[in-house]
């Protein structure tokens, strides 16, 4: 029997449903999952969307999308928005191609120039590469002690002095601890030279997964220095958008930080310390392969309708590099006024 693809109702609960059992059977990421289409939607208002393929009743692929829209950067169907991850899911190469097929009709009537997908199977004829970004990932040891020791001597000499240094950790998932979040991620990714993402994302995020996620904070005498929210799936802990102060280099916070997160994690049943992902020879990657983390490229592909140029909203290409410098240098109240109605384009 041949396969159709129907355009997924994600307000149908029943449909929902099937998905998320699809996403578990076929072991996928959370950025499959349409928790996270609707939190990104309701965080931002970039629409959630996707694509289901069936055979005699079943579920046999699915591709979830996030419909960007922007005046600055264009538009795009994004699968996933906001996530690392994403892309087709589907049991056989039969529905794979038949839903690369269809987003790629869909994208042409709806007037979208390209469709991007992170991971997943590469559609024939589209543009594929995987030297912009790796992913970073391990085991988790079996205690605290043998964690520390996996970390490697320079790094653990930092994490030996965070824990010297009278630092408290925090853990949790109220008003309060995403007050104390935000305020210390802006800054972070202000002094990054990259808007910050919309308040709203974290807390509709934490809403989304509410037995899955949490906050864990470093403080100094009551003052946040460093802030991670993490997400918890399929076994592995993913420490997704976290950061610290200026403050917080010299206290050694966001390696405490780090190193506190891989032992709340083992006590919450995760076996995988997911580092997440980082642009290549960035300063992040060199700073998780110093934690002993491998990098593991990541492949990502986009589909670009005929005479349609693809976006660019990679930091790093030229286009950007003036304006990340200017970006640095605004005084954090004004970054933090202007960069979500920025950033909440950049899925």
């Amino acid at each position: 029997m041949a396969q159709r693809v129907c355009i997924a109702d994600l307000s149908d609960p029943a449909m929902v449903e099937r998905i998320e059992a699809f996403v578990r059977e076929q072991q996928g990421d959370v950025f499959h999952r349409p928790a996270w289409l609707k939190a990104v939607e309701a965080g931002t208002g970039q629409r959630a969307c996707g694509m289901v393929a069936e055979q005699l009743g079943a579920v046999t692929g699915w591709l979830p999308l996030t419909e960007v829209r922007s005046v600055l950067f264009g538009k795009a169907l994004v699968s996933s928005g906001f996530g690392v991850g994403g892309g087709i899911l589907a049991n056989g190469a039969d529905a794979a191609a038949i839903l690369a097929d269809t987003v790629q009709d869909h994208a042409i009537k709806f007037g979208f120039p390209s469709v991007e997908l992170r991971g997943g199977m590469v559609p024939d004829g589209w543009r594929a590469w995987d030297d912009k970004h790796c992913n970073f990932a391990r085991p988790l040891a079996a205690d605290d002690e043998a964690e520390l020791l996996a970390i490697p001597r320079k790094a653990r000499a930092e994490v030996r002095k965070g824990l010297k240094n009278n630092l408290t950790v925090r853990i949790g998932r109220s008003a309060d601890d995403l007050a104390d979040h935000y305020a210390v991620y802006s800054e972070s990714v202000r002094n990054l030279g990259t808007p910050v993402f919309p308040k709203s994302l974290f807390r509709e995020m934490l809403g989304a997964f509410p037995e899955t996620s949490d906050i864990l904070a470093i403080s100094q005498d009551g003052t946040p220095l460093a802030s991670v929210l993490s997400l918890y799936h399929n076994g592995a802990v993913m420490p997704f958008w976290g950061g610290g102060s200026f403050a917080a280099r010299g206290a050694r916070a966001n390696e405490l930080m780090y190193y506190e997160l891989m032992l709340h994690a083992r006590k919450q049943g995760m076996a995988v310390f997911d580092f997440g992902r980082s642009k290549t020879d960035s300063g992040p990657f060199k700073f998780k392969k110093n934690w002993g983390f491998e990098p593991q490229p990541l492949t990502y592909c986009e589909w670009t309708a005929p005479g349609e140029t693809p976006r660019d909203i990679d930091p790093t290409s030229e286009a950007y590099s003036r304006k990340i410098d200017a970006w640095k240098r605004l005084p954090l109240p004004i970054a933090n006024m202007v960069g979500p109605f920025i950033s909440r384009s950049l899925a």
